[in-house]
């Protein structure tokens, strides 16, 4: 019989990943790439291109140990083909083979590429989440409202975390009343860090050599690069940051750029860890008293509610979902989301945080960067491709339900009821960023006034035909409208010259 090629993608690290489990290791050859294309299709940060990259070495390592018979691309090997369709066709001439198996990848744009190769690639669909695509399709048919806290019960459900029979433990599904404490007193510890190895050395190099202009800084890199190191990183979060995480996920602090956070979505989308094992992780630390169920609750529902849901909304919605622009924003990306070169403390720390360490939590994204890309009317499309481009756990999956969906509004209320919005007061309360900054957060209108504060009340104004009557949102309209004249003249006229400088590339 013929050898089969068993494509394994950048982020398909893991042992029982699909294709693997159909194929043959006495017969069929296993292929892994690093190729051109999926280095670039956007501009992606240096560290996420190394991680990827010295995974993917290891993990083939580790395949060729187990036994496989694995071929496998260095970027800079003068004959890579560019691209994996390309890459599979050299493959497949190599070893006498004229089809390939794979694991359905997570963007429509490879799983298009690869149904144009012109021999059989059979894609198996990828198990590793708990949510198919049929499961997702039959829990969304018919109903009006596809809200993720529904879906996220049912996942609790089926899977049995954080249940009491078929009640959830401590009497409540969700505990995210308790997890919004304005930021501590100061933090320990942080993610677990690992020292490059002869791998990642080797990858830190190439990386260096080709994408030094990319948006990012690639050293120090510190992340994990295979399962043992990841499992590690996961045990270390558990035990030191895990406790605290509820409280204070939703805080920013400048020079704390990881609280209690986890940051280990990035080996969780990549492979080298499984939703299972993390939520196991966590509930037994409940059980065993480490930590209080409203931190573990929160974890869980990251991973099993908005994790698997977005990936369900992604592949529900389609190919176009990324162009989705209900709001009709057209604002180009504003320069300082690339080189953080602004007046405002929060964005700035985010921005800069995210360049340096290819990483910020969620309130960040949705809260600050997104907020502000939401009320300054930005492109979504852009907005899109920048958080595609800049986080070492971006994936389009994920990535676009979050960006198009719930920080951007552009699908029209598929994943939020109402836009993310919120003025500068919020981000004071969440933060101490405000007090620093070169605006003062306390003024509303004019030169020195937080422009968070006149851009809430400018976008409720220029979209009030379409959220006025939105019952989440009534109580600010009806602020708004009580507003006299002059204020919400003055409103309006600083959020337009506030506008004007950003769209001429003023520094603001």
């Amino acid at each position: 019989m013929k050898p089969r090629i068993i494509l394994i993608l950048g982020d398909q690290l893991s042992p029982d990943i699909a294709a693997l489990r159909e194929a043959d290791k006495d017969r069929d050859v296993v292929l892994m790439a690093e190729v051109a294309d999926e280095a670039s299709y956007v501009p992606h940060h240096p560290k996420k291109i190394a991680f990827l990259f010295a995974a993917m070495r290891k993990f083939a390592d580790t395949l060729r140990q187990d036994g496989w018979q694995v071929r496998y691309t260095k970027l800079d090997d003068p004959e890579n083909a560019g691209c994996i369709p390309g890459e599979i066709l050299r493959a497949c001439e190599e070893a006498s083979a004229d089809e390939a198996l794979t694991t359905e990848p997570g963007e429509f744009r490879l799983i298009e590429a690869l149904e144009e190769v012109p021999i059989p690639v059979h894609i198996f669909p990828d198990d590793r989440f708990l949510c198919s695509h049929a499961e997702f399709e039959t829990w969304a048919e018919g109903r009006k409202e596809l809200r993720m806290e529904w879906f996220y019960r049912e996942m609790r459900r089926k899977t049995g975390l954080l249940m009491d029979g078929d009640k959830p433990e401590g009497g409540k599904w969700n505990y995210d009343h308790d997890n919004r404490k304005p930021p501590p007193g100061g933090i320990e510890g942080g993610p677990m860090q690992f020292t490059p190895d002869e791998t990642v050395e080797e990858v830190l190099a190439l990386v260096k050599s080709r994408f030094d202009n990319n948006f990012g800084t690639l050293e120090p890199f510190w992340f994990a690069t295979d399962t043992t190191q990841a499992r590690r990183a996961l045990t270390h979060f558990i035990k030191t940051a895990l406790p605290n995480f509820g409280d204070f996920q939703d805080a920013m602090m400048v020079g704390e750029r990881f609280l209690y956070h986890s940051v280990i979505s990035m080996y969780l989308n990549a492979g080298l860890l499984g939703w299972h094992e993390i939520c196991d992780a966590a509930e037994d630390a409940y059980k065993s008293g480490l930590a209080p169920l409203n931190a573990v609750e929160g974890f869980i529902r990251q991973i099993i509610g908005w994790r698997e849901y977005m990936r369900g909304i992604y592949f529900r919605e389609g190919p176009d979902y990324t162009r989705r622009n209900t709001l009709n924003h057209q604002r180009k990306l504003s320069g300082f989301y690339w080189d953080a070169d602004t007046k405002m403390t929060c964005l700035s720390e985010a921005i800069t945080q995210t360049r340096e360490e290819a990483y910020a939590h969620h309130i960040q994204r949705l809260m600050v960067t997104g907020n502000f890309a939401l009320l300054a009317g930005i492109d979504p499309y852009e907005v899109h491709e920048w958080y595609l481009a800049v986080y070492a756990d971006a994936y389009e999956w994920v990535e676009a339900p979050n960006v198009i969906g719930m920080s951007q509004f552009a699908d029209g209320g598929i994943v939020g009821s109402k836009p993310y919005v919120s003025g500068g007061n919020y981000i004071n309360k969440m933060s101490d960023y405000c007090k620093g900054c070169a605006y003062d957060v306390k003024v509303k209108t004019g030169e020195g006034a937080c422009p968070f504060n006149y851009l809430y009340w400018a976008f409720l104004d220029r979209h009030k035909d379409r959220f006025g009557k939105n019952p989440r949102m009534a109580q600010m309209y009806r602020t708004w409208m009580r507003m006299s004249d002059e204020k919400r003249a003055d409103t309006l006229e600083s959020a337009e010259r506030f506008l004007e400088k950003l769209s001429a590339g003023d520094r603001v």
